[in-house]
């Protein structure tokens, strides 16, 4: 990752040679999806830098990346892995920009631009004392994603009618060391003011009541335009919070046909044929020998299969005429849940001499214990799968939600991108599926319906107050009994196995398969790092062994230590948007929840104490 390097040619001079751009640091690829993407703050030593745009990011070298069903549903064309350059060649892969750009002296405790302080060129540091800089530990955003420096000379001069910095004095920033409150953090100015403690700079309308208002300022974006008139109130944030950038990431699993085959084969060379007539396809096939490795294939099956994408892309969405892109969306996003729910349900054995991204296969015992006693249908093994999540923008100080409008989703480039950056993972994991006449009686429980739609009120009137007065319909809230048994269940197997199988709950992930008549739950190890590759997942889902981590889970979930007031609240977690279900019992590391630890209620599982409303266990 480095900064973009300045001018050094001129119309009319002698060009002067190219100074290589300063080389910053390194982060692993799939951080540049999932932690530092575009938007994001990074801290380099003691200087702080913001991720720029994906149009200054050199990809003549980004492998591709290729998931159809994922691409046609973000309407992108493909995707690329973040380029990773060489060493000896810094100013190509990922740029990045200073920001904040106000930084501060521990010594002289000036608080100015970073330009003032004359640093030499890689360093950050005060020419007067020699001393390391500290960049602002505060900045400012508002919810449509606008970034900019947190504005101390109008927090310091409260009540000062002059325009910001006639007054001719320095900044300073000083902590006492008094408390470890924000009452310790003192701005003040040689002008003379009063130094004014940042107390009170967090509150949600404390900088507009000083007249302050958003800039419209996206300083990741190169050359982007102000955006003016920006009716959000900005806010003050720390610059390491988490609520400074949320990824909004999709993701799909490679699934038959797409995953083997001929599909896999043409699929690195798509974005060639996806112009091209047949003859010129087979000519280039023919050429370049593409089928040498593959003699059970001719150039004829090449140009069937680029049809057959061609044709995917362009077949139309029931009810996309007339519904919004947000309700396009869902059903792209549906319709790829549906196509997985159904490939998990259907074995695809492993087939010798050939290359398979997915391996799906039933148990060779019999799972009729776990059908009698627990309800679960189907267990299939996944011994093989693969990922591909995609980050397509971020949000800032509020968390991504289905009814977020486009204009709180913050732009990864300038311009409306034809590809998006992504990741690709490999794992393993476990499907299972509920009994769908035992589910469907249970559903008709009256306090089960009663509990589900206290939650769905709740998320719907979260829902309505993000859109505002927009106009733009309500998404529907998946708070249904089924969907809150099936992510309780997911979440007490992880919980389990995570005890049970050695694996860090964080290293495992659910993927719900509750609308449209769906009723299943795939864990799966999907990760980047080396505790997704310890193995021995798919032997959880052994029924034997299955049945032996349903029984302890179900017990463990029978009595939480937070216990009554657990089982027994009316609302709790984030936006009341859980009932029984604390860190204590049911919720996960973030990386694990496809649903922010939301949407899940314990007595799904066990019922309640008085034994009224029955769980789907009991």
């Amino acid at each position: 990752m480095s900064p973009v390097p300045p001018r050094t040619r001129r119309r009319g001079v002698p060009s002067a040679p190219v100074r290589a751009a300063r080389r910053l640091g390194e982060i692993r690829r799939a951080q540049l999806i999932t932690t530092y993407g575009v938007g994001a703050m990074i801290a380099v030593e003691n200087e702080s830098f913001l991720v720029r745009g994906i149009d200054s990011w050199d990809i003549s070298e980004a492998p591709l990346v290729s998931e159809p069903r994922l691409s046609r549903q973000l309407g992108v064309s493909g995707f690329r892995l973040p380029p990773a350059p060489a060493q000896d060649r810094a100013r190509d892969g990922v740029r990045a920009v200073r920001f904040p750009d106000m930084y501060s002296c521990p010594e002289c405790k000036q608080l100015q631009p970073f330009r003032k302080f004359n640093s030499l060129a890689g360093k950050a540091e005060c020419k007067s004392c020699q001393e390391n800089l500290v960049p602002s530990r505060f900045v400012m955003a508002c919810a449509h994603g606008h970034l900019e420096d947190f504005p101390y000379w109008k927090w310091v001069h409260r009540g000062n009618r002059k325009e910001s910095g006639t007054c001719g004095g320095r900044l300073t920033f000083r902590a006492d060391g008094s408390t470890a409150s924000l009452r310790a953090v003192l701005i003040g100015c040689s002008c003379g003011v009063e130094e004014v403690s940042m107390e009170g700079a967090f509150r949600r309308k404390a900088l507009r009541d000083l007249g302050i208002r958003c800039a419209g300022l996206r300083p990741w974006l190169k050359d982007a335009p102000i955006e003016k008139n920006c009716p959000e109130p900005p806010r003050t944030l720390q610059r390491g919070s988490s609520s400074v950038w949320f990824p909004v990431m999709h993701s799909a699993l490679s699934i038959p046909p797409w995953s083997e085959g001929i599909a896999k084969l043409v699929a690195p060379y798509y974005e060639i044929f996806k112009e091209e007539d047949a003859a010129s396809i087979s000519a280039y096939v023919r050429m370049q020998k593409l089928l040498r490795h593959h003699p059970e294939y001719t150039a004829d099956d090449v140009v069937a299969e680029v049809e057959r994408r061609r044709a995917a892309e362009t077949a139309p969405v029931e009810g996309a005429g007339s519904a919004e892109a947000g309700v396009q969306a869902r059903r792209h996003r549906q319709e790829i849940y549906e196509g997985e729910y159904r490939s998990l349900s259907t074995p695809h054995p492993e087939v010798a001499d050939r290359e398979q991204e997915f391996v799906c296969e039933p148990p060779v015992t019999p799972v009729g214990a776990l059908r009698e006693s627990y309800g679960l249908t189907q267990v299939m093994l996944v011994k093989r799968l693969r990922e591909v999540r995609a980050l397509q923008s971020f949000r800032r100080v509020e968390e991504p939600s289905p009814a977020d409008a486009p204009l709180r989703e913050a732009p990864i480039s300038l311009t409306k991108p034809n590809w998006l950056p992504a990741f690709e993972v490999s794992g393993e994991g476990v499907f299972v599926r509920l009994d769908e006449k035992r589910l469907q009686s249970w559903e008709q429980e009256p306090g089960q319906i009663t509990r589900a739609n206290r939650i769905r009120e709740n998320h719907e009137k979260l829902l309505s107050a993000r859109i505002g007065s927009s106009g733009k319909p309500i998404p529907p809230s998946p708070a249904t009994p089924r969907f809150l048994l099936l992510h309780a269940l997911a979440h007490i197997l992880i919980n389990e196995w995570s005890l049970d199988g050695g694996y860090p709950s964080a290293s495992l992930r659910e993927r719900i398969y509750g609308d449209g008549g769906m009723a299943g739950v795939l864990i799966y190890t999907a990760t980047s790092d080396s505790a997704g590759s310890l193995g021995g997942i798919v032997a959880q889902g052994e029924p034997d062994r299955l049945e032996a981590s349903l029984r302890a889970a179900l017990h463990r979930a029978s009595w939480c230590s937070n216990d009554p007031l657990c089982i027994e609240s009316e609302a709790s977690g984030a936006d009341s948007l859980n009932l029984a279900a604390c860190h204590a019992c049911l919720l996960l590391p973030e990386t694990s929840c496809e649903n922010n630890n939301i949407l899940l209620d314990r007595a799904t599982l066990i019922g309640t104490p008085d034994g009224r409303t029955p769980g789907f266990f009991d």
